[in-house]
């Protein structure tokens, strides 16, 4: 048993996997504390009020820790892990006011967040969970809230970026795993904001403080944070003005190719209403159980909901941050619950990061699923990407076992513009060649064309797949 890559630098403990499942251990240096916070009444709170994920407690020895563990634990598994640089602004947004919203709730009950990593925050049920049982700690009168400079940096500091700079700055969260450093966001930040009290206080002179005192470790004649008393009253206040400078932060979003996609699409209105039944009915032709289907540039999720009505979660994934805000916002409202939207460039998607390159798995670590729809996007990725249509279709096989794609031609208007500015060097981008490139790595169990349009639509099968004839 070995903890898993991204849970080994707290000492109160580590998760591992077993049988499929994910279990946490809890050691015995934090036995004290993790009982106080079970029997405190703070644990039920939160479980309750659905801020936390719950969990229950191993006792028949189904799950095995080290000679340290105190109790092992088995939370409620959460189907698909993503990270805070593939979430939209109003993602990470709600997720900041969730870490904020339960240390004010902690502080109720005597206890801090003794780490207020984004990282602690997953998505279920198209809301931010915590997932992080052992980061809290018990409150120890007149002592600063020790994570302030996490939150900053996981958080407040990303979000200012994105709503004052540009939105693709949340992907500075890909080269800095512990957060946007304040010293860097006071400079990449417009001189504006140094005239908004809260961003001047909480970003600039904070990264300003953490320059001054870089160099006082060890030299106990100099005044640091460690020395730096701040009283119950004051963290609350502390915690409201970060929840106002959060919630007033916005982001103004761009009309973009993508994020108003299906109000200029060639498609006509039979044309779509007919590719909607066409996936609909491939969906229902796939004989395996659908537990997680991935929607490869989904824009604003109009497929995505079809998909999400055959019960799987739904991974719904675009390069352009306003197709997928725009998705997020309507599934955390009156949309499907089984639906992620996550923001993910496919030509460049998500690297391993931190410690070995595993504190954070790549994407293709986590892309495995039941389902793939790729819809309108093979075309992106052989001619602006210049990918061979070979290459695709030896990704996607390592992904799924089932593929739902869409063929568009070269007579398609949306082909034409891409070619537009540059030279046809792509031959074998034809029905034909397309079909001979997937014919490697897939079986086509079925095609159509999508009436009224130019396109063809394939349910495919990977050869690896395991046959499902009775």
């Amino acid at each position: 048993m070995e903890p898993l890559s991204s849970s080994f630098r707290d000492p109160s403990g580590f998760m591992f996997s077993h049988q499929g499942c994910i279990y946490r251990q809890v050691n015995n240096s934090f036995s004290a504390t993790y009982d106080n916070f079970m029997h405190s009444g703070l644990y039920n709170r939160l479980v309750d009020r659905g801020l936390l994920i719950s969990h229950e407690e191993v006792v028949d020895g189904s799950a095995r820790g080290t000679v340290e563990a105190y109790r092992i634990i088995k939370p409620l598994q959460i189907p698909f892990i993503s990270y805070p640089y593939e979430w939209s602004f109003s993602q990470l947004k709600d997720a900041a006011m969730l870490t904020l919203k339960i240390q004010y709730e902690a502080l109720k009950y005597g206890f801090v967040l003794k780490d207020a990593s984004a990282y602690n925050v997953q998505f279920l049920n198209s809301k931010p969970v915590f997932i992080d049982t052992l980061s809290f700690a018990r409150y120890t009168p007149g002592k600063p809230w020790v994570a302030y400079k996490q939150f900053c940096q996981h958080f407040l500091a990303p979000l200012a970026l994105m709503a004052y700079t540009d939105v693709a700055l949340s992907k500075l969260l890909i080269t800095h795993i512990d957060g946007v450093p304040l010293s860097l966001a006071s400079k990449l930040l417009p001189v504006k904001t140094r005239l908004n009290y809260s961003l001047m206080s909480h970003i600039h002179l904070h990264s300003k403080i953490q320059q001054q005192h870089a160099d006082d470790a060890g030299d106990s004649k100099k005044t640091t944070t460690k020395n730096t008393r701040l009283s119950e009253q004051g963290l609350k206040a502390l915690l409201e003005s970060l929840a106002k400078t959060v919630q007033r932060l916005s982001w103004k979003m761009p009309r973009t190719e993508w994020g108003d996609y299906y109000e200029k699409t060639n498609y006509s209105d039979l044309a779509s209403e007919q590719k909607r039944a066409l996936v609909d009915n491939f969906l229902r032709g796939i004989p395996d159980t659908l537990e997680i289907i991935q929607d490869f540039g989904a824009n604003t999720g109009e497929f995505s909901c079809i998909a999400a009505k055959h019960g799987a979660l739904v991974i719904s994934q675009d390069i352009d941050p306003v197709a997928v805000e725009l998705n997020y916002r309507r599934n955390s409202t009156d949309g499907p619950t089984n639906i992620l939207p996550l923001i993910q460039d496919f030509s460049a998607p998500s690297p391993g990061i931190g410690w070995g390159n595993a504190e954070r798995a790549s994407f293709l670590e986590r892309s495995r699923c039941d389902a793939l729809l790729v819809l309108a996007l093979i075309h992106h990725l052989a001619i602006s990407n210049n990918v061979p249509l070979q290459h695709i279709a030896t990704l996607f096989a390592g992904m799924t076992d089932w593929i739902i794609i869409e063929f568009v031609p070269k007579s398609d208007s949306q082909v034409k513009r891409l070619l537009a500015t540059r030279d046809d060097i792509f031959t074998r981008y034809t029905k034909e060649g397309f079909e001979h490139a997937f014919s490697g790595r897939f079986s086509i169990e079925q095609s159509a064309p999508v009436p009224d349009s130019e396109r063809t639509l394939y349910l495919m099968k990977a050869r690896s797949a395991p046959s499902t004839a009775t």
